[in-house]
């Protein structure tokens, strides 16, 4: 089913050309299901790119989804207009009293920074502190990822010799419903300065998904199913990774050339989309999970959640 969308949405006509369905609210007020209600929490740079790269996926489940895009009030966004912001965006203020059936907490290009030295870290704790009650599942990407290891699980990031650049294979080392229909190995973008050390996860809160023995651990699940970390970035467009690689070199990083590619590794080549069907399928797989688990009143969210919690604690 579609995704609704304000009818002057810019990432609309994007996915309408594409051929993905998204609809305005007159005609979503005439559909008689509950659609879900989703929190995309943008912390990338380019917001509008990112935007479309989450909604391409998030569009091709079955179920109509209601999206609202939250930005974190206490930094200065420069990359994003103030219209843009104002007219698609809601502040925390906005959503503290709301309840949501999933979120996504995107990635930011901080990761070369201490946590606490992130001008908005405040703020964004308290929302992943708020997401522990008024949400029913989240899924954190890349620094969100390593964000939310880090303030929920204290985790601490670990810095590479140099910049994890390119498209890696991954194994599924676990049995999980989120994986569902993946081959063993599969493919997925890479772009990052850190990552985890897997000595550090307790594997009665956490649970690897899938790993490499070059990457380390890349999806990982809370033991209570509510928290989805993501190191890699599946939402990625083809072209991605090679804007990424000019712009670094425009900058005069000596960021290496995106490993598996280009066909061949040679740059000249086409690039070969390896992580595409895993990609629409792992998001496919995480709302329909969401729909099962959410319940049908919005309002109960908080206090399932505060039960979940309790019996985590429990269990510890």
């Amino acid at each position: 089913m579609p995704i609704k969308l304000a009818e002057d949405f810019p990432a609309k006509q994007v996915l309408l050309a594409e051929d993905i369905f998204a609809i305005d609210n007159e005609r979503a007020i005439h559909q008689d299901i509950r659609p879900l209600r989703l929190l995309i929490l943008n912390l990338m740079p380019d917001k509008i790119t990112t935007e479309t790269q989450l909604l391409r996926l998030i569009s091709q489940s079955p179920l109509q989804i209601d999206v609202d895009f939250l930005q974190i009030s206490s930094h200065q966004h420069k990359n994003t207009s103030i219209t843009h912001l104002q007219k698609f965006y809601l502040t925390f203020a906005d959503v503290v009293t709301s309840c949501y059936d999933g979120m996504i907490i995107t990635g930011a290009p901080v990761e070369q920074l201490a946590f606490t030295e992130v001008d908005y870290w405040e703020e964004l704790t308290e929302i992943m502190d708020w997401s522990q009650t008024n949400v029913t599942s989240v899924v954190h990407i890349c620094w969100g990822a390593q964000a939310g290891l880090f303030h929920h699980y204290g985790i601490a990031k670990v810095a590479y010799a140099e910049k994890l650049f390119g498209v890696f294979p991954q194994r599924v080392v676990a049995k999980h419903r989120l994986c569902r229909g993946f081959d063993d190995c599969f493919w997925g973008p890479q772009s990052r300065y850190t990552g985890i050390a897997e000595d550090q996860i307790d594997g009665s809160k956490l649970q690897v998904i899938a790993r490499d023995e070059v990457i380390g651990p890349n999806i990982l699940i809370s033991r209570d199913a509510h928290d989805i970390f993501i190191l890699g970035h599946f939402e990625y467009d083809t072209d991605t990774l090679e804007k990424e690689y000019h712009r670094d070199l425009q900058r005069g990083l000596n960021t290496p050339r995106p490993q598996h590619y280009y066909e061949q590794d040679n740059p000249n080549n086409p690039i070969i989309n390896r992580w595409r069907g895993h990609a629409h399928l792992l998001y496919h797989n995480w709302l329909n999970d969401v729909y099962q688990m959410t319940p049908y009143q919005l309002a109960e969210i908080p206090s399932r959640q505060r039960v979940r919690r309790k019996a985590t604690t429990t269990e510890e």
